[in-house]
């Protein structure tokens, strides 16, 4: 077992995990962050997309598929839960999505707006181009992407508006250390026969 400390979400964890754990996993089972989800397992959809630190304290869109819990030592990674306020009031993008229709089945949805919200870092005010770009590695499979596009842009044109920095700091009241036990699924129901 290895032992990680990480902040997700604003809340520092402390565990002890196997060194072959995905992120994407040590996130959804040992953090019950089920927004990110599994979707191909081998990096090609994006649906497992969240930010991550790097060496210079800055946070950027990583597959989680494609990253070991272990590497996450010492950083910090913001999910798609994370990203409202602390008040609940949802992230210009999360409400763009929402308003601009930006999704059906829903899938996707997490990966598509960590990378935009990464986008908007990088670029606050994309083209067309530029989304279809920023966004290209995130497969949809139900909107042909013409909502998604357009919700970027209400998001950009929210956030240039309102002054909202594409990616909050997490709050420093809510940095408590978490020894976290690992989230057990509910056991299966008995099925009479």
């Amino acid at each position: 077992m290895a032992r990680v400390e990480v902040t997700v979400d604003g809340v520092k964890y402390v565990d002890e995990v196997e060194p072959r754990t995905l992120l994407v996993y040590y996130l959804r089972d040992h953090l019950g962050k089920i927004g990110t989800v599994v979707g191909c397992d081998t990096s090609n959809c994006g649906a497992c997309t969240v930010h991550m630190s790097g060496p210079d304290g800055v946070e950027r869109a990583v597959k989680s598929c494609s990253v070991l819990a272990v590497q996450a030592d010492g950083r910090t990674v913001t999910t798609v839960e994370g990203l409202a306020g602390p008040d609940g009031i949802l992230h210009p993008v999360q409400r763009a999505f929402h308003e601009q229709h930006g999704l059906q089945c829903g899938y996707c949805t997490p990966g598509m707006i960590m990378a935009s919200v990464d986008l908007l870092r990088e670029n606050p005010d994309p083209t067309d181009d530029q989304i279809r770009e920023g966004i290209s590695g995130n497969l949809c499979r139900c909107t042909g992407y013409q909502n998604i596009v357009r919700a970027v842009h209400a998001a950009a044109e929210e956030m240039a508006a309102t002054g909202t920095a594409p990616v909050e700091e997490a709050p420093a009241f809510n940095m408590a250390v978490a020894d976290t036990p690992a989230v057990q699924p509910p056991a299966p129901a008995e099925v009479a026969p």
